[in-house]
């Protein structure tokens, strides 16, 4: 699994990873900014204060410290969303690089896509809110973010690889069955999320991690790994 993590950190500096990994961070920079400015403007607005000006800057000074902490609990749902938009071609790219001797495999239907995309990052999302309200828990809050975030997410990640090469319903029954090893590569992803900066790169990590593990479980090796 270690190799298997490296390999993805590896790939994402990559030439063939270079203009998935502009679009991507691109992308999740812009939707988190414009949540972070929309958040603050709605908060600003619901306790407008106009005979007490200092009220409202404090206000704002507040929410903005605030919700930089928040923003943090949203990577993960925000990973989840642009892998639903590029993990295709994420996992194309390790595929033919590293498993050439193996059938490429084949994405989901558009409308596939997009309703197992937006359920699971709506299913993050509710997550994630939980864990931010657990800070008040001393913690609690890291343990219920490494659980939460690590099983969703190598699930999600996990079948999502799978689903290339084999119907959705025998992704899933594959996960059931590598269900501790899809756990820790779980726990792989959200210690990576925990990493400020760096966790902008999850959705391109997380996609090329688990195409590893994939491969791996399913007793493929990297080509360069096995001809040796």
């Amino acid at each position: 699994m270690l190799s298997a993590a490296w390999l993805a950190l590896s790939d994402i500096w990559t030439p063939p990873f270079r203009a998935v990994l502009w679009k991507t961070l691109g992308l999740t920079l812009v939707l988190l900014i414009g949540l972070w400015f929309g958040l603050q403007a709605l908060v600003v607005h619901f306790a407008d204060w106009p005979s007490q000006p200092w009220i409202n800057t404090s206000v704002a000074i507040v929410t903005g410290f605030g919700l930089v902490i928040g923003l943090g609990f949203l990577i993960a749902p925000v990973s989840a969303l642009m892998a639903g938009l590029f993990s295709d071609d994420i996992a194309a790219v390790v595929e033919t690089t590293h498993y050439p001797q193996d059938p490429p495999g084949r994405g989901l239907s558009f409308v596939d896509s997009v309703v197992s995309t937006l359920g699971f990052t709506a299913t993050v999302i509710l997550v994630n809110i939980v864990c931010l309200f657990l800070l008040l828990i001393p913690g609690v809050n890291l343990v219920a973010f490494f659980l939460g975030n690590g099983y969703l997410l190598g699930r999600e990640f996990f079948e999502s690889a799978a689903s290339r090469f084999r119907p959705v319903a025998e992704a899933r029954q594959l996960r059931r069955d590598n269900a501790v090893t899809v756990l820790f590569a779980g726990f792989v992803i959200a210690a990576f999320l925990a990493i400020p900066i760096l966790n902008l790169l999850t959705p391109l990590f997380a996609t090329a991690f688990m195409t590893h593990v994939h491969k791996r479980v399913t007793g493929s090796r990297p080509a360069e790994i096995s001809t040796r």
